[in-house]
């Protein structure tokens, strides 16, 4: 009888659990989320031993990239990328993007070209099989609670990129915002592109509120739309330069998400390309405002 009850109790958890899963949101989010995670991890052991051959090298992206691409069709989010012909340059810059949550890691995936690196917190390079495998794709890391080891990493990225023909992404807000608006950037990205004297492209990714919210406990099947801006010319700056800079961009990018926000949280492809208007100092001094361009639209399902 206590075998039959045993039984019985081991049949009703699964069923349990999937009508949980099926009616019960909050539930429905942890399990997504966690299986989000598990996926990570578990690629990262996978793949780790066949980049390991290879050493640390930027070429490894490729090998993360392949592992995270799935997860957008296993979710049933459709990625739209608008501009992606803006990153068809051969030479070397720094890529910036708005930073919402880790699903920023699919969207980050359908745009980042060749020989492009992300730079992440050094929390991340001590998470296991996760830390190691970012190591070895050649991912830099930053202390951000040290300013002068930052500002040497900052440094040495910026002599390196041009040596080896890098492509640097970096989320320049510092932390994950489901705001909405943009926190103030961090002057890091602009100081490593004067620095390197290289273009800068900016990215943004539409809010996730339709179908993600992690203080609602909601994760479902949506669309994400990638605005890739034209690129905002750096050449001829100082570092005296990198404030208005910065804010150029800022604004730059924070209004293309107000306007993604307004159109539906970009679920809805607008008849016109978004307009983008740089103005003000940055303008006078060649920041580089960049111009109102026909896009591409290539959508990823």
């Amino acid at each position: 009888m206590e075998v039959v009850l045993l039984h019985g109790l081991l049949l009703l958890f699964p069923v349990a659990a999937l009508l949980l899963y099926r009616y019960n949101a909050t539930f429905h989010y942890f399990c997504k989320v966690a299986f989000f995670n598990c996926w990570i991890v578990a690629m990262a052991t996978l793949l780790s031993p066949f980049a390991a051959f290879r050493g640390r090298s930027v070429e490894n992206m490729k090998l993360l990239r392949a592992a995270i691409l799935p997860l957008k069709h296993l979710y049933g989010i459709k990625m739209q990328v608008w501009g992606s012909e803006h990153l068809n340059i051969k030479e070397p810059y720094v890529i910036v993007c708005n930073h919402q949550a880790s699903l920023d890691l699919m969207g980050m995936v359908e745009v980042i070209p060749d020989r492009c690196v992300p730079i992440a917190k050094k929390e991340l390079m001590y998470m296991g099989t996760v830390g190691w495998a970012c190591w070895l794709s050649g991912i830099i890391f930053i202390d951000r609670h040290k300013r002068e080891a930052a500002i040497d990493v900052i440094s040495q990225t910026a002599r390196t990129i041009r040596r080896e023909n890098l492509r640097v992404l970096i989320f320049p807000e510092g932390t994950r915002n489901q705001g909405k608006s943009m926190l103030p950037f961090k002057r890091g990205a602009f100081h490593l592109a004067v620095q390197a004297q290289v273009p800068i492209f900016p990215i943004v990714i539409s809010p996730y509120w339709d179908f993600f919210s992690s203080k609602d406990k909601k994760f479902t099947s949506g669309t994400c739309t990638i605005r890739i801006l034209p690129k905002v010319d750096t050449q001829g700056l100082s570092p005296k330069d990198v404030p208005e800079l910065t804010e150029t961009v800022r604004q730059a990018m924070a209004d293309v998400f107000a306007e993604m926000s307004a159109n539906h949280c970009g679920e809805e492809r607008a008849e016109q390309p978004l307009l983008l208007h740089c103005a003000g100092a940055g303008a006078r001094k060649g920041v580089g405002s960049p111009q109102c361009e026909e896009d591409t639209t290539r959508t990823s399902n």
